[in-house]
C-alpha cells in the first residue's frame, strides 16, 4: 500500500482522473456480458422510480411500471434541459471572453 500512496501523492487531479478512466476502460474491455454487469444498477434505478410513483405499493405491477418509466423519462428530460442551459451559459461566457 505504501507504494500506491507514493504514486498518489505525485499525481495531479487530472492525472488521477486519466488513470481512473483508463482502468475503467480496461475493466469494460474484460467484461463479456455488459447487460449482466449493469443489471443490478438498472434494477435499483427502476425500483427507485417505482417507489417514487407508488410509495405505498398499492398500484398493480403494470401500472406502477408504466408510471415509473414515465417518471424516469421525465427525470432524464429535466437533466437534458439543465445540461442544455448550462452549455448555453458556458457558450455565452466563452463569447464574452473572446470579445
Amino acid at each position: 500500500m505504501e507504494n500506491h500512496d507514493k504514486h498518489e501523492r505525485g499525481l495531479t487531479p487530472v492525472q488521477r482522473s486519466m488513470r481512473a478512466r483508463a482502468a475503467a476502460h480496461v475493466s469494460w474491455s474484460r467484461t463479456t456480458d455488459r447487460a449482466a454487469r449493469t443489471e443490478p444498477a438498472r434494477r435499483a434505478a427502476l425500483d427507485r422510480f417505482e417507489r417514487q410513483v407508488d410509495p405505498e405499493g398499492i398500484l398493480d405491477e403494470a401500472t406502477r411500471r408504466k408510471q415509473a418509466e414515465a417518471a424516469k423519462c421525465a427525470y432524464f428530460q429535466r437533466l437534458a434541459y439543465r445540461s442544455s442551459r448550462a452549455r448555453g451559459r458556458h457558450h455565452r461566457t466563452q463569447q464574452d471572453i473572446a470579445d
